[in-house]
């Protein structure tokens, strides 16, 4: 038992509570200290405290990961999110996968921001960094794990406490300090590159966000109502950015790993990380129009607020269990929703009642707004944006809605949508066209100060030149659909405005081209969402003619192909030919054939019966113990045109208890103008019962060749065997092994039974499988008269799989997009962050 590493991790999280404490006390105590000696003494207590505070979470990281590298089981955090035969990667990925661990990510990435802050902000640090430690206090108690005395209230959930403390396992009263072997590890799905990286940028999207709220809040707090602007700005759009980064990231997870067919599913938990993303945006224009024009500081100051609330928001959502069923990416509850409550309505009450204190004296624009103002244009982009958001977070919240009404003694019966994906993009389609609308025209007057003949004069080359290429569009993808019709209008116009812009501000000030290259990136967005979704179509047409099952309704039978082993079959334009099951190792790049491995004791490692090639490349030789994943098993689907191969597919089927047993995920041939995405529907079932056919037996000697199941085979050696594995042999015994080459469409097979005679009397035989051609073959008997051998052949229907292809076009237009909107958001907080320090020096 290590019992020293925990007790050191817990004291360190102690310490993190008591510093962020102390911190904001110290700050509070200088921001009121009006002698300039105590003040500078307050912020050096403050800033000494905070870097104690920094230095202990640290520590707790060191701590935590020591006890997940080392493989300490004892600790309820390692035996729950990670095991013995994880990869590196996903030792580092197990860290986070828990609650506590995600909130010391949070807390992680905001003590790196915080320093920052200290060093940069010497205007601002007192009442700044009071809100900002704030919210580490809060943070901090979620991974506290006490209980108050007297009062018997649990704060937080601590990350280092003990197996036995945490499972009422009988076990553990026999003997107290019983350690597993191994741990149950990190869910499948999420042993995945794109989640080693997505949920430390998400999280460190959501520590970004505070710095706006904080310079806001100290910003009325102070009275300077309107100079936290500036700080804040670049601030806002770094948050943007990678916000915006982390949400695509786990959209790309989505599609590469998951079978449903897309990247966004409109789940209860995508949604409440979307909806700040889109009121953050907001904020950025409004923000940007009151630096420029002196507009807008109230619409920002409410803004600013609510998307660090709706980030508190959509932590409760995640993380009190409170969604229940009605998401995949929820956490189970583990006590803390009543202290996440706390948090958020802290929060919410301190900005309500601050800004309501300050409202009256908030300069407001006396000003009046004229259309051809880019302030109405933004106004109305940013108005656009929060209805989008207002829409989502409505239906989300439902499960919320529910337990309000449940609490206060009544019942609910109101539902989420039923199916989400055509509720929510039925609404936001049209969400999309207004932005799209009002973002093409919305830049002419930012960078002009035009008049209504001016506008009419600046719009008509983009308007004609986006009528020329939508009815090109139109003809060449036959969009007949009005609603997609209207959104494709909108994106291209979208774009062609901008780049219009952009042509204009390369040749004047390259530096000034973010908000164009991100606007054109939205636009691209819109076009590749709308082909790749509304246009997506099965290309795994039923043409055998098949029924494939009759509970599984008209849809699956209709849209899913058999593929038998080694038979080829026409799709979409591809020759397809199923060739068999695969498995993964751990070490090297590839994939193995089964037939050429042979299983072991260890579920996790399997020895290779002969050299393992992979595109003619040699990965293992004969007899190499191989580290495999045992829950994944790859189908390799080869496609080939005009008799040359286009590309091999290898989706895959996980054993993975956690999301209800098996589950698909999808391989992705990738085309400049679309995407091949195939998963399997249907795979064999290795647990179901074999109807094996009737018996034939042969009769053949060395070198003669025989049929097996119209395979041409030949008897190629037979030797006696010293061991056999699990079988004690006498010197009396025999053991006898048969070695028969099976000559298959594409590869020799080799099939090796056995014959034992055991005390002179018993006979055993041990039979041999070659699972994709379907064939058992025994060794009955040996003739020595004639030095012939019998065998019995045993056919069974030969390995299949079913799978459905879709063909998504333009998906690679959207992943450009998402591209250039970052190069966007990169550019514009560049800018942002040089005009704050030109200004500050």
């Amino acid at each position: 038992m290590h019992y020293f590493i925990g007790n050191l991790g817990h004291l360190f999280v102690i310490a993190t509570f008591v510093t962020s404490a102390m911190t904001v006390f110290a700050y509070f105590k200088a921001h009121l200290e009006s002698n300039p000696e105590q003040k500078k003494a307050w912020l050096l207590n403050a800033r000494v405290a905070f870097y104690t505070h920094v230095a202990s979470i640290f520590g707790i990281v060191f701590c935590l990961f020591t006890i997940i590298n080392n493989h300490y089981f004892e600790y309820h955090y390692a035996y729950s999110h990670s095991s013995r035969h994880l990869e590196t990667q996903y030792v580092v990925s197990s860290f986070w996968n828990g609650q506590e661990g995600s909130f010391l990510l949070w807390m992680f990435w905001e003590a790196i921001i915080g320093i920052v802050l200290i060093r940069t902000q010497k205007k601002w640090e007192a009442t700044t960094m009071v809100v900002f430690c704030s919210v580490q206090v809060f943070l901090a108690s979620m991974i506290l794990g006490v209980v108050l005395p007297v009062i018997n209230l649990k704060l937080g959930s601590s990350p280092f406490i003990l197996l036995r403390e945490a499972m009422d396992a009988p076990i553990f009263k026999s003997q107290p300090e019983f350690i597993p072997k191994d741990g149950t590890g990190l869910n499948p799905l999420l042993q995945n590159y794109w989640m080693v990286i997505h949920p430390p940028t998400l999280f460190l999207g959501f520590a970004l966000t505070l710095v706006p709220f904080s310079f806001c809040i100290a910003g009325l707090w102070e009275k300077r109502y309107s100079e936290w602007i500036k700080p804040a700005l670049p601030w806002s759009l770094l948050a943007g950015a990678i916000l915006g980064l982390g949400i695509l990231m786990g959209g790309y997870w989505a599609y590469e790993t998951l079978n449903f067919g897309g990247y966004w599913n409109w789940d209860p938990v995508e949604n409440a990380v979307y909806v700040p993303w889109l009121i953050l945006i907001a904020s950025i224009h409004t923000m940007i129009t009151y630096k420029n024009s002196e507009t807008a500081l109230k619409t920002s100051i409410i803004l600013v607020i609510s998307v660090f609330v709706l980030i508190l928001y959509s932590t409760f959502l995640t993380r009190s269990g409170i969604l229940g069923d009605a998401s995949v990416h929820s956490f189970t509850d583990l006590g803390l929703s009543g202290q996440l409550l706390v948090y958020l309505l802290f929060f919410t009450l301190l900005a309500i009642g601050l800004v309501s204190v300050r409202w009256k004296h908030i300069a407001t624009s006396e000003k009046e707004v004229s259309i051809y103002s880019r302030e109405f244009w933004i106004f109305l982009g940013a108005t656009t944006l929060c209805l989008m958001g207002f829409q989502v977070i409505i239906p989300t919240s439902i499960p919320v809605y529910n337990k309000i009404v449940e609490l206060l003694g009544s019942t609910s019966n109101v539902a989420p949508p039923a199916n989400q994906i055509q509720f929510y993009s039925k609404f936001q389609l049209w969400f999309g066209v207004a932005v799209a609308l009002i973002s093409g025209t919305g830049q002419f007057f930012w960078w002009k100060k035009i008049d209504g003949k001016g506008l009419k004069k600046q719009l008509m080359g983009p308007i004609l030149l986006s009528l020329i290429l939508f009815a090109l569009i139109i003809a060449i993808a036959k969009i007949y659909e009005p609603a997609y019709l209207v959104l494709a209008l909108a994106s291209i116009y979208l774009i062609v405005s901008n780049g219009n812009i952009l042509f204009t501000l390369l040749k004047l000030n390259p530096k000034l081209s973010g908000g164009a290259l991100a606007h054109i990136g939205i636009g691209l967005m819109l076009i590749g969402v709308l082909f790749s979704a509304g246009y997506s179509k099965v290309v795994s047409l039923n043409n055998t003619g098949l029924l494939y099952s009759k509970e599984a309704g008209t849809e699956f039978n209709r849209d899913n192909l058999l593929l038998f082993i080694n038979e080829t079959r026409t799709m979409a334009g591809y020759d397809i030919e199923f060739l068999g099951e695969r498995l993964q190792p751990k070490t090297k790049s590839g994939f193995m054939k089964k037939s050429d491995l042979e299983l072991t004791n260890d579920p996790f490692k399997v020895v290779a019966k002969k050299d393992v090639l992979f595109q003619q490349k040699k990965l293992f030789s004969a007899k190499d113990t191989i580290e495999i994943n045992p829950e994944n098993t790859f189908y390799e689907i080869e496609l080939r045109k005009n008799g040359k191969v286009e590309a091999s597919l290898f989706p895959r089927i996980q054993v993975n208890e956690e999301m209800g047993g098996r589950v698909a995920s999808p391989d992705i041939k990738r085309n400049l103008l679309s995407d091949l995405y195939t998963h399997v529907a249907a795979p064999m079932d290795p647990e179901a019962e074999v109807d094996w056919g009737k018996t034939e037996e042969i009769r053949v000697g060395y070198g003669k060749d025989f049929f097996v199941n119209d395979y041409v085979a030949q008897l190629e050696e037979v030797k006696r065997l010293e061991k056999l594995d699990g079988i004690d042999l006498e010197k009396e015994d025999v053991a006898v092994q048969a070695r028969i080459k099976i000559q298959g469409e594409r590869d020799n097979y080799y099939a090796e039974p056995i014959f034992i005679i055991k005390d002179r009397s018993q006979v055993g035989r041990i039979p041999s499988e070659v699972n994709d051609l379907g064939i058992k073959i025994t060794l009955l008997n040996i003739h020595p008269e004639t030095n012939e051998f019998s065998f019995a052949v045993n056919q069974r229907q030969k390995d299949w799989v079913i799978i459905k292809t879709l063909e998504k076009p333009l998906i690679n237009v959207l992943w450009l997009g998402t591209g250039i909107l970052m190069i966007g958001f990169c550019l514009a907080m560049v800018r942002r962050f040089r005009e704050f320090n030109n200004a500050s020096d």
